[in-house]
């Protein structure tokens, strides 16, 4: 039996890495990344996202890309569906799980799907009957559950109205999104506390952007409080295209990097992680945020210049 990971690390940079890229990735690339994904350990994959083309031309080879990657028996791959065709065209490209999307803030979900949250609950509302019909996962996410750029900060009381909407729908997990990178730590540890008053840490998952410099940080207060599934993007790649300011997810090979440095098992091929982070920049025609794909890890040794050695001698 396959040992179970102290964190799970759920790769998101095929869906939310690539919406806000400029430079189309052509779908065969998207499926070799996903497939190289497969083989790196992950349980999770946000494949795409089953949207208007003319909203995120990007993500318009959604359905091609669900339908041709190899699928390995016990990954899950995920399909953000915000409305009833969205997940209509996601269970027909059979995802293994709807994610469904709205705002906490009412501003950000016009801005994002053109809906408010209350329209959009009651849509969601159809799409879990759907789901369940059809015997996929569902996963209720709240966007800009830590802040919000035309907004500002979230009301707790807020999030967690919507948390309870979403449970009442019968989710199988809640994710908590800091969609522009607004949450700091202490935030973090507040909220998340008071969810895990309602649902199981296997239920939860954190969903970082590095914007500010706090993802990391970020992490290690939702997991001293309990949390331990978190999102994440191969080289911070990703941004939200209808917020402001909103710059990449936090770095999957970062994250990892991390915890094996804390002795966490993530169940990753870290190395693997690297070497494919080191592609983006060619693929992508611009430079990565992620750290380590520069650096190396932590114990990544160099050789001792030769005028040491001689002094060692």
């Amino acid at each position: 039996m396959k040992e179970q990971p102290d964190i799970v690390i759920q790769e998101v940079s095929p869906r939310d890495g690539l919406q806000i890229e400029p430079t189309w990735v052509p779908t065969e690339e998207k499926i070799r990344l996903i497939d190289a994904f497969s083989t790196m350990g992950f349980s999770r994959i946000e494949v795409s996202s089953f949207v208007s083309p003319k909203a995120i031309p990007a993500l318009r080879d959604a359905a091609e890309v669900f339908t041709r990657i190899r699928r390995t028996p016990g990954i899950i791959y995920v399909a953000l569906v915000p409305n009833m065709k969205g997940a209509e065209n996601a269970l027909a490209a059979d995802a293994d799980e709807l994610n469904m999307v709205m705002s906490a803030s009412d501003t950000h979900n016009l801005a994002n799907v053109r809906m408010q949250g209350a329209e959009s609950l009651r849509v969601f509302a159809d799409v879990a009957k759907l789901g369940k019909s059809s015997g996929v996962l569902l996963n209720g996410s709240v966007a800009t559950a830590f802040g919000c750029p035309f907004e500002g900060r979230q009301a707790p009381e807020r999030v967690l109205e919507i948390v309870r909407r979403y449970l009442d729908l019968g989710v199988d997990g809640i994710t908590l999104a800091d969609t522009t990178g607004m949450a700091n730590p202490a935030q973090v540890a507040a909220l998340v506390e008071r969810v895990l008053a309602l649902i199981p840490p296997a239920a939860l998952t954190l969903h970082f952007h590095n914007t500010r410099g706090l993802g990391l940080a970020n992490v290690l207060a939702a997991y001293n409080k309990g949390a331990w599934r978190f999102d994440s993007a191969l080289g911070g790649l990703g941004g939200c295209p209808f917020a402001p300011g909103a710059s990449g997810n936090i770095c999957t090979e970062d994250l990892a990097n991390m915890a094996h440095d804390m002795d966490l098992k993530t169940g990753l091929d870290l190395p693997a992680l690297i070497a494919e982070a080191r592609k983006l920049p060619a693929l992508l025609g611009h430079d990565m945020p992620g750290q380590v794909m520069k650096a190396g890890r932590t114990l990544d040794l160099h050789p001792t210049p030769a005028a040491v050695k001689a002094l060692l001698a």
